[in-house]
């Protein structure tokens, strides 16, 4: 996610990093076949779920924990979607309240219940042991809120994204359960195989699926996909769709507002070959940007992009650009975003300033955006340092430490350029392309941890550890 922000300042405390495992490398451990009707009367998703899970880990699987993004958005959330800062925009007509109710599960007793009634447990009947499978088949509604978010009924569009219960992802000791935040991207999944049959009234297209059928009252849409983090989807009556290719991959645009949607899928198929070109082929059959309500400046999943329809013309050429190079760093390659934001929005952020570098017409350049994350970074560095007697300088850290976006954005996003282009000046831009290509190419469906990300870059020539450990740990002076 690429966010535009304004400053906060407040406190953050420290958490554990817990290393995760790979996505089950060429066979995916799990597959969801979802069948969902978007009832506009009733602002609910019904929905059926069969998911197959595999256990391909050395251990038996007593437990299945699935995160429930969706509860967030209820009243009374614990950690709630939106900061404060942001709530009286995105929530547009005030006070607005969503949720899931899982009805019911079959092939296993189910519960609710995480820090903040945000995972669905599910006991089957017996151990999954290794190299066993289990399928359950569960029934669950969303409810939507009334909120310009990733989840939610907008101004414009609905956001379907993040809705439905998705395995938490397998690390070293076990499942992996982590809690929503305001702050950055909490989703941390392994890879799976898809397949989504989505009705809805008949006004609507949707933006990351095709039409497969259609009546005077209905549409039904559909998307196939394997080895995927996660799905979503946004709806629309009012999308324009313009179509290019880049790379022999269709690349669709689905817009709103701009006269002339054509510029912006420019950007998005020049993005998606620069980034093929420096990093490896992109990874999907298809890549979709939609323009929407959102209220930052952008946001990631396989195969999509959404884009803020308030995103600023000048600045569209980067978000876009940064959404796109997320198809690479966190669709493909994955990373432990909660605990490690930097891992993915850094390495977006910094692969943007070098699609900028390479397409001076959109009136950016490497060196600026270094300079403008170095001149944000050091701002935030002094008055931290004035408020708190002490600046919490760490990258490596959980989402919820944060005291507020400020902090974010300059710790993930501004540190993360700096920390990329540091290496850059030590081991050469050959060097650090070399590396990043292998970590794209060794850890493709896969998930990666800091200590992967400096072994790839070490086999390529660039000896990063110190550098990368003494600013993730907070050790460095800027």
């Amino acid at each position: 996610m690429r966010k535009i922000i304004s400053w906060i300042v407040g406190a953050a405390v420290a958490a554990a990093l817990l290393p995760l495992a790979a996505c089950g490398g060429e066979k995916s451990s799990s597959r969801y076949d979802i069948k969902a009707e978007y009832s506009e009367s009733e602002e609910l998703l019904r929905c059926q779920m069969t998911v197959t899970v595999a256990n391909q880990t050395a251990n038996a699987f007593e437990k299945l924990p699935f995160e429930l993004w969706a509860n967030a958005y209820r009243e009374g959330a614990k950690y709630r979607p939106v900061s404060e800062l942001y709530a009286p925009a995105a929530y547009y007509d005030g006070e607005s309240y969503g949720g899931i109710t899982v009805t019911s599960v079959e092939g296993g007793a189910f519960s609710v219940g995480g820090e903040d009634e945000n995972i669905l447990y599910v006991t089957p009947e017996e151990p999954i042991y290794p190299d066993e499978s289990l399928t359950l088949c569960m029934a669950f509604e969303v409810k939507l809120a009334h909120v310009d978010h990733r989840l939610g009924i907008g101004e414009q569009t609905v956001n379907l994204a993040n809705f439905y219960p998705i395995l938490c992802a397998v690390g070293d000791g076990g499942f992996y359960e982590c809690v929503y935040s305001e702050n950055g991207d909490p989703f941390v999944s392994d890879c799976a195989d898809y397949s989504v049959e989505l009705t809805v009234p008949a006004k609507y297209d949707v933006a990351g699926a095709d039409l497969a059928s259609e009546t005077a009252e209905k549409k039904v849409f559909t998307l196939s996909a394997e080895g995927v983090r996660d799905v979503a989807f946004v709806m629309s009556d009012r999308f324009t769709r313009t179509d290019g290719e880049a790379c022999g991959v269709p690349v669709s645009y689905y817009s709103l507002t701009e006269e002339d949607p054509s510029a912006v899928l420019g950007v998005a198929c020049e993005a998606i070959e620069f980034c093929s070109e420096t990093f490896g082929a992109y990874a999907y059959p298809r890549y979709t940007v939609a323009e929407t309500d959102f209220p930052y400046g952008g946001m990631e999943y396989p195969m999509l992009s959404m884009i803020s329809s308030t995103v600023a013309e000048a600045q569209l050429p980067a978000v876009v650009a940064h959404e796109t190079a997320h198809q690479w760093w966190y669709a493909s390659v994955g990373s432990n975003q909660f605990e490690e934001a930097w891992q993915d929005e850094g390495l977006a952020e910094w692969t943007t300033a070098l699609f900028m570098e390479a397409h001076p017409a959109y009136g950016g350049n490497y060196r600026a955006m270094v300079n403008a994350s170095e001149k944000s970074y050091r701002s935030f560095f002094s008055v931290s340092a004035q408020v708190n007697k002490k600046a919490d300088t760490r990258m490596s850290r959980p989402l919820t430490s944060y005291s507020g976006l400020y902090e974010y954005r300059n710790i993930a996003y501004d540190k993360g350029v700096i920390l990329f282009d540091r290496i850059r000046d030590v081991a050469g831009e050959q060097k650090l392309i070399k590396g990043l290509r292998n970590y794209a190419a060794k850890y493709s469906g896969k998930m990666a941890s800091p200590a992967d990300l400096i072994a790839c870059l070490s086999s390529a020539g660039a000896d990063a550890e110190e550098i990368i450990l003494s600013f993730t740990e907070g050790r460095c002076v800027i």
